[in-house]
């Protein structure tokens, strides 16, 4: 009895100092963030903010590989099959988490058992912007300039919050208009000022130097409360047809299921105490973007509550999966 209890205390005695090792030495080589959305997107611009502050605290190179398409799916479904050995990681939005399941009949991952959610980032509104040459100065001239035009007015969106912010926006306006979808924010973008399109729903990295150089006007943001950088701009729940209508997106930091604990508790660690720095925390702000650093265990319960609310969201907005 006596051996067998040394050979057991031996072997946790490994296991630990192989943990501890393993974050020790962890990263030995360059790290792949997988990004599923378009250079110049909020996801995009967040990625490299961390990437930039984990290279400095971890002395070892985080490189972005940005993977964008069919909604996201993509690049989610790459890092799910990638080796859970922490030198892949996903920064990824509700898109891939909490709307997807419920967008498309058929997923080749899932946002719960394929992830190890490691770190939230931030929560970002999206804002509804037209070309300036479009006669309409706020929502509610939108939403009578579509009614006019049943089954003309066409929007683009290069997202998953684009795409239900605009379905329910549409629905609660009482419009009809065609939804155009785009592999990422910035096409959308560059097909509204090409008057390809009449309007957008973006996210506000992808929209607010377009609307503050005078290339776009924006109508309203989907946040609850007006923002800082543009305290001008009303919300959507201003006009009087979508009273209390507020949705936003949300960044996070996930690895592949089955990487070491010890790698996520230290890649979390950085990421969190990176968005605790003023520097980072004003230059998210510049987007009208708030700070959420979650921890693990934290980030899982938060995508577990929004897998369910984005599903009735897209239930009420009426969108049918595909």
């Amino acid at each position: 009895m006596k051996k067998r209890a040394i050979t057991a205390l031996l072997l946790v005695s490994a296991l630990f100092s192989s943990g501890g090792a393993v974050s020790q030495t962890y990263p030995n080589r360059p790290v792949r963030i997988v990004v599923p959305f378009a250079a110049g997107s909020a996801t995009d611009i967040a990625a490299r903010l961390v990437a930039d502050e984990l290279r400095v605290a971890l002395d070892q190179s985080f490189t972005i590989d940005n993977k964008p398409g069919a909604s996201a799916r993509i690049g989610a479904e790459a890092a799910a099959k990638a080796a859970p050995d922490g030198y892949t990681l996903l920064v990824t939005t509700n898109t891939t988490h909490s709307a997807n399941p419920h967008l498309f009949r058929k997923l080749n991952y899932d946002p719960l058992r394929d992830f190890a959610p490691v770190a939230g980032i931030m929560t970002i509104p999206v804002i509804v912007a037209v070309n300036p040459k479009l006669p309409v100065n706020n929502l509610a001239e939108l939403i009578a300039y579509a009614k006019a035009r049943p089954g003309r007015v066409s929007y683009g969106y290069g997202n998953s919050i684009g795409q239900v912010t605009g379905a329910a926006f549409a629905k609660a306006a009482g419009i009809e208009v065609i939804a155009t979808p785009y592999k990422s924010s910035p096409q959308a973008m560059t097909d509204l000022i090409g008057e390809q399109i009449t309007y957008a729903v973006t996210d506000m990295a992808a929209g607010q130097a377009l609307v503050n150089s005078g290339k776009l006007r924006a109508l309203a943001v989907s946040s609850e409360k007006r923002f800082g950088q543009m305290p001008a701009l009303p919300t959507m729940s201003e006009t009087p047809a979508l009273a209390g209508f507020e949705l936003v997106a949300w960044v996070a930091m996930f690895a592949p299921a089955g990487t070491a604990p010890e790698i996520v508790a230290r890649l979390s660690a950085e990421v969190r105490k990176s968005l605790a720095k003023t520097d980072i925390r004003e230059r998210i702000a510049s987007f009208s973007a708030d700070v959420m650093p979650s921890a693990p265990d934290e980030l899982a319960g938060f995508v577990r509550a929004q897998l369910v609310s984005w599903g009735k969201r897209i239930r009420d907005a009426g969108i049918e999966p595909e």
